[in-house]
Protein backbone atom coordinates (compact mmCIF):
# COMPACT_ATOMS: atom_id res chain seq x y z
CA UNK A 1 0.00 0.00 0.00
CA UNK A 2 2.72 2.35 1.04
CA UNK A 3 4.96 3.18 -2.17
CA UNK A 4 8.78 2.88 -2.29
CA UNK A 5 9.23 6.67 -2.14
CA UNK A 6 7.91 6.38 1.19
CA UNK A 7 9.25 3.07 2.78
CA UNK A 8 12.66 4.68 3.46
CA UNK A 9 10.90 7.17 5.80
CA UNK A 10 8.98 4.25 7.49
CA UNK A 11 11.97 2.42 8.08
CA UNK A 12 14.65 5.20 9.63
CA UNK A 13 11.78 7.35 10.89
CA UNK A 14 8.93 5.25 11.87
CA UNK A 15 7.83 7.15 15.11
CA UNK A 16 7.45 10.37 12.75
CA UNK A 17 5.75 9.26 9.98
CA UNK A 18 3.14 7.67 12.81
CA UNK A 19 3.10 11.23 14.39
CA UNK A 20 2.38 13.18 10.92
CA UNK A 21 -0.33 10.78 10.35
CA UNK A 22 -1.92 11.32 13.60
CA UNK A 23 -1.67 14.83 13.13
CA UNK A 24 -2.79 14.86 9.31
CA UNK A 25 -6.01 12.87 10.66
CA UNK A 26 -6.69 14.94 13.66
CA UNK A 27 -6.20 18.12 11.59
CA UNK A 28 -7.89 16.98 8.64
CA UNK A 29 -9.28 20.04 6.70
CA UNK A 30 -13.10 18.61 6.36
CA UNK A 31 -13.29 17.27 9.98
CA UNK A 32 -11.89 20.62 11.41
CA UNK A 33 -14.41 22.35 9.03
CA UNK A 34 -17.49 20.19 10.65
CA UNK A 35 -16.37 20.67 13.86
CA UNK A 36 -16.11 24.21 13.87
CA UNK A 37 -20.12 23.81 12.32
CA UNK A 38 -20.92 22.31 15.15
CA UNK A 39 -18.72 24.31 17.56
CA UNK A 40 -19.11 28.40 16.75
CA UNK A 41 -21.59 30.25 18.27
CA UNK A 42 -21.58 33.30 16.45
CA UNK A 43 -19.31 32.87 13.73
CA UNK A 44 -20.35 30.95 10.41
CA UNK A 45 -18.68 30.05 7.09
CA UNK A 46 -19.44 32.04 3.96
CA UNK A 47 -16.11 31.97 1.38
CA UNK A 48 -13.89 31.28 4.26
CA UNK A 49 -13.52 28.06 5.70
CA UNK A 50 -12.25 27.43 9.33
CA UNK A 51 -9.50 25.18 7.97
CA UNK A 52 -7.64 27.56 5.66
CA UNK A 53 -7.66 30.16 8.21
CA UNK A 54 -6.02 27.24 10.50
CA UNK A 55 -3.29 26.20 8.04
CA UNK A 56 -2.74 29.76 7.25
CA UNK A 57 -2.33 30.15 11.11
CA UNK A 58 -0.11 26.98 11.37
CA UNK A 59 2.10 28.54 9.18
CA UNK A 60 3.12 31.39 11.05
CA UNK A 61 3.11 29.03 14.18
CA UNK A 62 5.51 26.55 12.34
CA UNK A 63 7.73 29.16 11.27
CA UNK A 64 7.06 28.54 7.22
CA UNK A 65 5.89 32.77 7.22
CA UNK A 66 6.44 35.40 9.44
CA UNK A 67 3.08 37.04 9.22
CA UNK A 68 -0.49 35.62 8.39
CA UNK A 69 -0.29 37.79 5.22
CA UNK A 70 3.11 36.31 4.12
CA UNK A 71 1.04 32.77 4.39
CA UNK A 72 -2.08 34.04 2.93
CA UNK A 73 0.21 35.76 -0.31
CA UNK A 74 1.56 32.06 -0.43
CA UNK A 75 -1.86 30.09 -0.96
CA UNK A 76 -4.82 30.46 -2.91
CA UNK A 77 -7.78 30.81 -0.92
CA UNK A 78 -10.38 32.43 -2.64
CA UNK A 79 -11.19 36.16 -0.46
CA UNK A 80 -9.39 39.59 0.42
CA UNK A 81 -6.61 39.73 3.12
CA UNK A 82 -8.95 41.81 5.04
CA UNK A 83 -12.02 38.72 5.31
CA UNK A 84 -8.76 36.49 6.75
CA UNK A 85 -8.16 39.09 9.27
CA UNK A 86 -11.91 40.16 10.09
CA UNK A 87 -12.20 35.82 10.71
CA UNK A 88 -9.19 35.85 13.03
CA UNK A 89 -10.02 38.81 14.72
CA UNK A 90 -13.98 37.08 15.13
CA UNK A 91 -12.85 33.76 16.51
CA UNK A 92 -14.65 33.12 19.61
CA UNK A 93 -12.15 32.05 22.57
CA UNK A 94 -14.61 28.63 23.00
CA UNK A 95 -13.26 28.08 19.67
CA UNK A 96 -9.59 28.22 20.73
CA UNK A 97 -10.17 26.24 23.71
CA UNK A 98 -12.67 23.68 21.95
CA UNK A 99 -10.13 23.17 19.48
CA UNK A 100 -7.58 22.29 21.87
CA UNK A 101 -10.36 19.57 23.77
CA UNK A 102 -11.21 18.19 19.96
CA UNK A 103 -7.26 17.58 19.02
CA UNK A 104 -7.16 15.85 22.33
CA UNK A 105 -9.96 14.00 21.71
CA UNK A 106 -8.47 12.78 18.10
CA UNK A 107 -5.12 11.89 19.43
CA UNK A 108 -5.57 10.38 22.69
CA UNK A 109 -7.25 7.26 21.77
CA UNK A 110 -3.89 6.98 19.21
CA UNK A 111 -1.35 7.81 21.47
CA UNK A 112 -3.16 5.22 24.31
CA UNK A 113 -3.03 2.68 21.65
CA UNK A 114 0.93 3.27 20.85
CA UNK A 115 2.18 4.37 24.62
CA UNK A 116 -0.10 1.66 26.57
CA UNK A 117 -1.19 2.68 30.20
CA UNK A 118 0.32 6.12 29.49
CA UNK A 119 2.49 5.46 33.21
CA UNK A 120 5.20 7.42 33.02
CA UNK A 121 9.12 7.70 33.30
CA UNK A 122 9.15 7.91 37.13
CA UNK A 123 6.03 6.32 38.64
CA UNK A 124 3.92 8.01 41.37
CA UNK A 125 5.53 11.27 39.74
CA UNK A 126 4.30 13.92 37.58
CA UNK A 127 6.37 14.72 34.47
CA UNK A 128 5.93 16.43 31.22
CA UNK A 129 7.66 15.24 28.02
CA UNK A 130 8.85 18.15 25.56
CA UNK A 131 10.75 16.64 22.11
CA UNK A 132 11.36 13.59 24.14
CA UNK A 133 12.90 15.09 26.89
CA UNK A 134 11.78 14.91 30.53
CA UNK A 135 11.68 17.87 32.41
CA UNK A 136 11.43 17.92 35.88
CA UNK A 137 8.47 19.93 37.38
CA UNK A 138 9.90 21.63 40.14
CA UNK A 139 7.99 21.99 43.21
CA UNK A 140 7.75 25.09 45.46
CA UNK A 141 7.77 24.33 49.49
CA UNK A 142 4.42 25.56 51.06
Amino acid sequence: MLSSVFMPFVEESPISVMARGMMERALNPDRLDEWFDTTAVHQYTRGLLFSSVFDLMSCVVLGSHKSVHAAYQSKQIGVSITAVYDKLNGIETEISAGLFRYTIGQTLPIMKQLCGSGQGPLPGKRSKLLDGNCIEIKRTPH
